[in-house]
């Protein structure tokens, strides 16, 4: 399905979207694996989390305008569960150098081919209630990034003093259609601590969502200004040395290489629910419960227990008069750990060995 561009403000330029769709999802060990990244997995539905991405993507572009952004060894793995979609999508990376390099690649890429493009960035990895409100906002934010000549983020109302988001402080509104809300960013705030987490719902910072809307030549533009950890190596992409051009750049995020220096970055307020499925603990918000908070994806059941959250990929799991535990079954491992200690799952793998997934 295609959703109509908004009337208010309709995009400039050609619209194109990427997906991110590297990384590994650490958090979500032992059912992400390098082989098998958290993207793959039905975290937010009962489909891959990347199927629903692909979805809300085609929702604003046909196929031939959608490029999916992974490494070599994840291709075959998206293949399989995207069977529908033409090898042409796929942007291999030659090597892993964070997003600061990889958008920086897929924008001369799309730039070369249509100069007034205006790209959309998606993660593979979120979780989003409302894909029309979605498609809408993006095309809102298309025509924005278009008039402005600025690179725009989209930004969540938080719910809760999260602490595992980065977030935006809001500066001066922009003028937007009906039903939208705009600011200049003031500045980036990465993982703040609980105390500040809470001030900032208090005082109405948002969400990074790292979702993201510009022209492809503003955003090469800043690249060149800004980043001297891509900008120099951007000849190579000039002579057609794409691997050259990855070996050279520093390991950067976007966020740090561009957004965080640049003086033409806004956010647009995000209308519906988001989540970027951090740890195990978000399946409580992502999927259904019983009356007594436990959520139970794949085979298995809790009996007499409470708040548990319960995910086998083969044989049934059963809790019996458990409480605040977090299991996960996979045909390689079992994992069992109370679930306030998710978000901490990354120290525990630095303790495993290697032959046990581990990364000690």
């Amino acid at each position: 399905m295609t959703s109509s561009p908004t009337p208010d403000l309709a995009p400039g330029g050609e619209l194109w979207v990427t997906i991110l769709a590297g990384g590994i999802g650490s958090r979500f060990w032992p059912a992400s694996t390098p082989e098998h990244p958290k993207q793959l997995l039905p975290l937010g539905s009962d489909r891959p989390l990347v199927s629903d991405t692909v979805d809300r993507a085609l929702d604003l572009v046909p196929v031939d305008r959608l490029r999916i952004l992974a490494g070599r060894h994840l291709v075959d793995p998206f293949r399989s569960a995207l069977p529908d979609l033409p090898g042409s999508v796929y942007l291999v990376e030659p090597m892993a150098r964070g997003t600061g390099p990889v958008l920086t690649w897929a924008a001369w890429q799309i730039h070369r081919r249509s100069p007034d493009a205006v790209l959309v960035s998606l993660h593979s990895d979120h979780v989003v209630g409302d894909s029309q409100a979605l498609s809408a906002l993006l095309r809102v934010g298309a025509g924005l990034a278009t008039r402005e000549g600025s690179l725009f983020t989209l930004g969540a109302l938080p719910d809760r003093p999260e602490t595992g988001f980065g977030y935006i402080r809001p500066g001066k509104p922009l003028d937007t259609p009906a039903d939208a809300r705009a600011f200049k960013v003031d500045a980036f705030i990465e993982k703040p601590a609980l105390p500040e987490a809470r001030r900032y719902l208090e005082e109405g910072y948002l969400w990074n969502t790292g979702m993201f809307i510009w022209q492809a030549s503003v955003f090469l533009e800043e690249v060149s200004r800004l980043a001297p950890e891509i900008a120099p190596h951007l000849r190579f992409l000039e002579e057609g040395d794409d691997e050259r051009f990855f070996r050279e750049c520093s390991t950067i995020s976007v966020d740090e290489a561009v957004l965080e220096r640049s003086d033409r970055v806004c956010c647009l307020q995000a209308t519906f629910p988001w989540d970027d499925v951090g740890s195990w603990e978000a399946l409580s918000r992502t999927r259904d419960h019983d009356s007594r908070g436990n959520v139970v994806a794949g085979p298995g059941v809790v009996i007499g227990g409470s708040d548990n959250i319960v995910f086998s990929e083969d044989a049934p799991v059963v809790l019996w008069e458990l409480d605040g535990l977090v299991v996960v079954r996979t045909g390689s491992a079992t994992l069992v750990m109370p679930r306030d200690r998710a978000p901490d799952l990354k120290r525990l793998l630095a303790l495993l060995p290697p032959e046990l997934g581990g990364t000690g």
